[in-house]
């Protein structure tokens, strides 16, 4: 199953990337987490870097960036997670629009387990995924309108 959700927000792709990519500023800003670390030492998401997220319900996902791309794209996919996922990926995409503003994708492909089950499963974790993204695009919204005053 695949979705997405699309905002504007103030910032340019620079600022509003690395704002979201930043591990040590991510708790506040995102309100989907309550736990967000990066993996085996590092300091900065790159191609490799594990990072484990625990959502505020307590699930908790470890995932590893596929691409990473300032201050345009980055994604990631899910290596350990909850049992109800069989395999989850994330693409964030950052482009310029007018007046300083940065238009953000955050798209979305999951698969739940058991398979015989994701007529029901899925669209409930669509529901879930796509409510929690829509609150944690509000935050970064009021975050970057703060940061731009």
């Amino acid at each position: 199953m695949r979705f997405e959700r699309i905002a504007i927000v103030d910032g340019s792709p620079e600022e509003v990337f690395e704002l979201t990519q930043d591990y040590a500023r991510r708790l506040a800003w995102d309100p989907f987490l309550r736990e967000a670390a990066l993996l085996g030492g590092a300091t900065a998401p790159a191609v490799g870097v594990r990072a484990w997220c625990v959502a505020r319900a307590g699930i908790g996902m470890e995932t590893e960036y596929v691409s990473f791309n300032p201050p345009r794209v980055t994604a990631v996919k899910m290596t350990r997670g909850p049992r109800l996922l069989e395999s989850f990926a994330g693409t964030w995409e950052f482009e310029p629009v007018p007046d300083g503003k940065t238009k953000v994708t955050f798209r979305y492909l999951l698969r739940t387990r058991p398979r015989w089950l994701a007529w029901a499963l899925e669209p409930l974790a669509e529901w879930w995924f796509s409510r929690e993204t829509r609150l944690r695009v509000l935050a970064l919204q009021e975050v970057l309108r703060r940061q731009a005053r």
